[in-house]
C-alpha cells in the first residue's frame, strides 16, 4: 500500500506509549494498533485530529505517500 503510517515513529519521538495515546484520544489500543501497523482501511478526520493534538504534530508527520515501484 502506498500510504505508510508513521505513528510508531511519532510515539517514539514523544516518548509516549500506545496505551497513553489510547487514553488521551479515547480510542481503544486495538484500534490504534491497527492504525499504527497500517492494517486499518481508513481513519476519520476527527481521530486524526485528536492524535495530532495529543502528539503535537501535523497529519503529514503521521502519514507518508510512498509510490509503488514499477518492479512490483
Amino acid at each position: 500500500m502506498p500510504i505508510v503510517v508513521n505513528l510508531d515513529v511519532m510515539l517514539a519521538k514523544r516518548k509516549m506509549r500506545l496505551k497513553t495515546l489510547s487514553e488521551r484520544v479515547e480510542l481503544t489500543e486495538q484500534n490504534l494498533s491497527m492504525i499504527k501497523t497500517g492494517k486499518a482501511k481508513g481513519m476519520r478526520f476527527e481521530t486524526l485530529s485528536k492524535i495530532c493534538d495529543v502528539l503535537e504534530c501535523q497529519p503529514g508527520d503521521l502519514l507518508e505517500y510512498v509510490p509503488a515501484s514499477e518492479d512490483e
